[in-house]
């Protein structure tokens, strides 16, 4: 079973998508699981993930409302505010709805680039690991090493880094990227989606200024913590959803049949949906 990992929708009237400005055209419109059903059709995908795009709670719940309405959707990686005092209670509430899979804070909007540091956050990944949730980690390479702090606090939080964590691609950069994402993986709850790349590309990028980047993350995780997303409609900034996908045939070529259903869905079906787990 194909599963996108990682997919937005919205509804501007909501009015809680602080970063979607009229500046960014293409995204500055309502975008529906309607929309995305021809990409779904076309690419073989038979379930999705849906991920939170906006710091609230209220976003959450329409998420989920949408994941109740249409079975495509199995499971929504939502937000609450982990400094909360009362959050262990917030997150038990949301993990109340079966399809609510994993949280995300917004941590790449966090001007305090130690916010993953805090004590007060303890008990809300406490938290996160008592109701079998993922964290999502959203976040930049400078942030790569708060976040390992993290990991080795919680030794059994499920992590997903999201984007490959956003590497300077256009640039061409590595460095300290791949040390610090090295020091990650060898923590075997750590997994990391295969999304977002293409934005963080050069303008007309070509799939060879993505491989460096897909065999690092192949090397460190291997198919069985890498997980395949298709960051749509964010995306369509910088090429859309059928060139990702395309770009993705390309860059798993080498790779066996299994490894690719894994990567395609088989690792999200494990960690998110908890799907061969013992």
């Amino acid at each position: 079973m194909k599963i996108d990992a990682h997919h937005h929708i919205w509804q501007l009237a909501r009015g809680d998508y602080g970063w979607l400005k009229p500046d960014l055209t293409p995204l500055y419109r309502d975008f529906g699981m309607a929309e995305v059903t021809p990409f779904l059709t076309r690419f073989g995908i038979e379930k999705v993930i849906l991920v939170q795009a906006a710091p609230t709670e209220a976003e959450t719940h329409y998420l989920l409302s949408v994941a109740d309405a249409d079975p495509r959707v199995a499971g929504v990686v939502g937000w609450t505010e982990f400094s909360a005092p009362d959050a262990p209670a917030r997150i038990a509430a949301l993990a109340a709805h079966p399809k609510l899979v994993g949280l995300r804070p917004m941590v790449q909007d966090i001007a305090d680039d130690d916010w993953l540091l805090r004590a007060d956050l303890i008990p809300a990944f406490d938290a996160t690991i008592e109701h079998g949730l993922v964290y999502d980690a959203l976040v930049l390479p400078r942030h790569l090493s708060r976040l390992l702090t993290v990991v080795e606090r919680h030794p059994d939080l499920t992590v997903v880094i999201d984007h490959l964590a956003k590497p300077f691609i256009a640039d061409g950069q590595m460095e300290p990227w791949r040390a610090d994402m090295r020091r990650l993986a060898a923590h075997p709850k750590v997994h990391c989606k295969l999304s977002g790349m293409i934005t963080e590309a050069r303008a007309g990028w070509r799939v060879d200024d993505l491989r460096p980047y897909v065999e690092t993350a192949l090397d460190l995780f291997g198919p069985d913590r890498l997980i395949w997303g298709s960051d749509w409609p964010v995306a369509d900034l910088a090429g859309g959803y059928a060139a990702w996908a395309q770009a993705t045939e390309d860059l798993l070529a080498p790779l066996t049949s299994t490894e690719k259903a894994a990567i395609q869905g088989g690792t999200a079906a494990r960690v998110y949906l908890k799907e061969g787990n013992a």
